[in-house]
Order: C-alpha cells, then sequence, then structure tokens
C-alpha cells in the first residue's frame, strides 16, 4: 500500500469535499430526517458523492463505506469509511464544529485517516508511522496525570442515558477539571490535538470513528471503545491519553480510581 498516495488522496478529498459544505453552511437548510432519526441535506449527499468519486478514480479496487451512499466493492481487503458530514445537527444550525472524515483501513487496521473542519479551516490527519498533524504540524495528546486536571468533553450527554450508561457518565464528570461539550469528531480531534484529554461517545459507528484510529494512535493517545478495545468496530468511542486510560476504564467500570473533586 503506497501509503503516500493514499493520504494525499484523502486530503484533497476532504478539503474539496470541506470547500463544498461551505457552500451551504449559514444557509436555511431543509434536512431530511433518515430511517436512524438523524438529519441529512443535500451538502452531506453531494460532499459523499464527491469523496467516493476521488477514491473510485484513485484506487478502483478499494472498498467504500459511506453514511448516506452505503457500502460498495465489500470485499475488499482495503475499504475506505467516509462520513461527509460528521456533525450534521450542528451544521443546520451554524455551528462550525462539524466535520469531513475519511480513512482508509487494511486488513483491518487503519493507516490513513483526515478530519477537515472546513468552518474552523482546521484538518489533523495521519498516516501510520508516520505521526499526527494540524495543518502540517506535528501534534500529541497532553500527558495529564491525573483525571482531576483533564478536560473531558462528548457529544450529548443525554446519549449516556439512552445507552444505560448515565451513572458512569456522571461519574466522571464529578472527576473532572473541566466539561465542555465539543461534540462529534471535533471532541476526537481534540485530544489528539492536546486540547482536551478525554472524548466519549456511547454510540458510534465505523465512518464516525474511522480516522480517529489512526490519528490518535499517531498522537500517542488511545482511541476505541469505552471497554478498553482499540479500534473502529467497538460500537462506541473513546479518545484518551494513555496515561489517563486506566482512570477513566476504572471510573466507568464503577471503581474508585481517586476522589471526586468540585
Amino acid at each position: 500500500m503506497d501509503l503516500d498516495k493514499a493520504l494525499q488522496v484523502c486530503l484533497e478529498a476532504v478539503h474539496d469535499a470541506g470547500r463544498l459544505t461551505l457552500g451551504y453552511f449559514g444557509r436555511a437548510l431543509e434536512p431530511r430526517v433518515k430511517d436512524d432519526l438523524t438529519p441529512v441535506t443535500e451538502a452531506d449527499v453531494r460532499a459523499e458523492e464527491l469523496i467516493r468519486s476521488r477514491l473510485e478514480a484513485a484506487f478502483p479496487d478499494h472498498g467504500v463505506v459511506g453514511e448516506e451512499h452505503g457500502a460498495t466493492n465489500e470485499g475488499a481487503e482495503a475499504r475506505w469509511y467516509v462520513d461527509p458530514i460528521d456533525g450534521t445537527k450542528s451544521f443546520v444550525r451554524g455551528v462550525p464544529l462539524y466535520g469531513v472524515l475519511l480513512a482508509l483501513e487494511v486488513a483491518g487496521e487503519v493507516v490513513v485517516g483526515a478530519a477537515a473542519f472546513p468552518a474552523l479551516g482546521e484538518t489533523v490527519y495521519a498516516a501510520k508511522g508516520r505521526g499526527a498533524y494540524l495543518n502540517g504540524r506535528r501534534v500529541r495528546v497532553r500527558e495529564t496525570a491525573s483525571l482531576a486536571d483533564a478536560v473531558v468533553t462528548c457529544t450529548d450527554a443525554g446519549a449516556f442515558d439512552r445507552a444505560g450508561m448515565g451513572e458512569a457518565w456522571r461519574r466522571l464528570m464529578a472527576r473532572a477539571y473541566h466539561r465542555p461539550g465539543w461534540g462529534d469528531a471535533y471532541g476526537h480531534a481534540c485530544v489528539a490535538t492536546g486540547r482536551a484529554e478525554v472524548m466519549l461517545d456511547p454510540v458510534l459507528a465505523p465512518h464516525d470513528a474511522g480516522p480517529f484510529g489512526v490519528i490518535l494512535r499517531e498522537a500517542g493517545g488511545y482511541f476505541g471503545d469505552l471497554r478498553g478495545n482499540e479500534g473502529i468496530h467497538g460500537g462506541s468511542g473513546l479518545s484518551c491519553t494513555r496515561t489517563l486510560l486506566p482512570q477513566v476504564l476504572a471510573v466507568l467500570n464503577g471503581e474508585e480510581p481517586g476522589p471526586a473533586v468540585s
């Protein structure tokens, strides 16, 4: 696998798809509600079509799994995960934290990934063995020693109650320094770039998680499910520093790594 080519195609695709979404951003949009009760707009559909056309031209033998158009070439060893607008609820309300996500998985391992935030002018990306970057600048997770000094964020606090994890979430919040709602992909990017220490999603699909499987690893952190299993297929999402991971998992499991903070 030519990682240089894959990364170049990945970055160009998310950049151009991001520019496309900006043509819709801030406008009055009428989203359609999908069967899973999440919204989708014309911008989502067109951005995914743009990304797919680039991937099919560059890698015709690769599979593609997209949020809006499903899976193609499903037997391929190499497959791309596409989320054309991660955070559509934010997007339709003019909140600039939405992202365009793209990742390449080969033989079950994510080896290239990018998360572009068009309205912020930020792109976080990584390739296996080559480090993680924000707009060309090398980034790493913040090595905070205690949850009492950590920024912990999530997309929707109510999602933890719906997933039967409300008490676990409240335990974690009681031990954190700051609890902002930097939601969707942006929260995971904040962990990779050292702006937060922990980001949790109790429910997360592979196309929502894709690039963070390599970005967090290359930034020196962890990305996996809320049970401590690394990877993008666990059904939930946790971005965390390696230092804090044992503390976070202990609190989520009802153990007591230390006293709560006010």
